[in-house]
């Protein structure tokens, strides 16, 4: 996944380009590193709980499964963005992370973000508890939010990313579409792709980062318009809608 590049500045003369600094937002994606190393000890703990006392226990109590999730343990809609089945499972997540969560972070601001990866973890869990009955794992829920996530910020900040925006949208559509294709091979649980890419999607559409030049002495920086409030609407919304969803047909699937 590419990053956004320079982005461009809107300037006629040449003098005015060389004489600013461009500063982008300064957060480190510290949410991001702490979510992967999570992730990464509790994988471990999946791994020692099963060498030792024989049983996945992280995985017996986290997992969607659907026959428990109907006698009410709802916790299970948003534990399996911690869990993963193999080495490569939890590799390849860690890394989509690692890679969007750079990208994401510094725009979002640390609480956003990580809203938006727990809202794309529960919709995708969500999604996946309502179309289908087998039992799914893996973080693929919440970084599939994030990829939809990145493509709105690219598409709806045009005016500051530039040309660079319009790769970054043809990027993410490719990555999506080949993800979805590999999802259909046996095991891959794409109503769960497809429930975090539409949670991340309504929530960074109506709520993600409004940006624009402000300059500042010789620095020309980066700033979201956009105040906590009017991304924490669409994220309550988004969330509670698919709780509601989870809840009215409790039992029925």
């Amino acid at each position: 996944m590419p990053d956004f590049g320079e982005p461009d500045i809107a300037a006629p003369a040449e003098d005015l380009r060389s004489r600013l600094k461009v500063m982008l937002p300064p957060i480190r994606p510290v949410v991001t590193y702490s979510l992967i190393v999570i992730t990464v000890l509790v994988f471990l703990a999946q791994m020692g709980t099963k060498m030792f006392v024989g049983t996945d226990i992280p995985l017996a109590y986290g997992i969607k499964y659907n026959p428990l999730i109907n006698e009410g343990q709802y916790w299970r809609l948003i534990a399996p963005v911690l869990l993963h089945g193999d080495i490569l499972h939890i590799g390849f997540n860690m890394y989509a992370l690692y890679i969007l969560g750079r990208g994401l972070e510094p725009f979002y601001g640390h609480l956003r973000f990580f809203l938006l990866y727990l809202a794309g973890g529960f919709t995708g869990a969500t999604a996946s508890y309502l179309l289908t009955a087998a039992p799914s794992l893996g973080a693929s829920t919440a970084t599939f939010g994030l990829l939809a996530a990145y493509g709105v910020l690219g598409y709806h900040n045009k005016k500051v990313f530039g040309q660079h925006s319009t790769k970054v949208v043809q990027n993410v559509v490719q990555v999506a579409l080949i993800n979805l294709a590999l999802g259909l091979t046996p095991g891959i649980d794409n109503w769960g792709h497809l429930g975090g890419a539409a949670g991340g999607f309504l929530i960074s559409w109506f709520g993600g980062p409004a940006l624009e030049f402000k300059i500042k002495g010789i620095e020309l920086r980066i700033e979201d318009r956009r105040p906590f409030f009017q991304f924490l609407a669409p994220f309550v919304i988004v969330f509670g809608l698919f709780a509601v969803l989870a809840m009215q047909f409790n039992g029925r699937v």
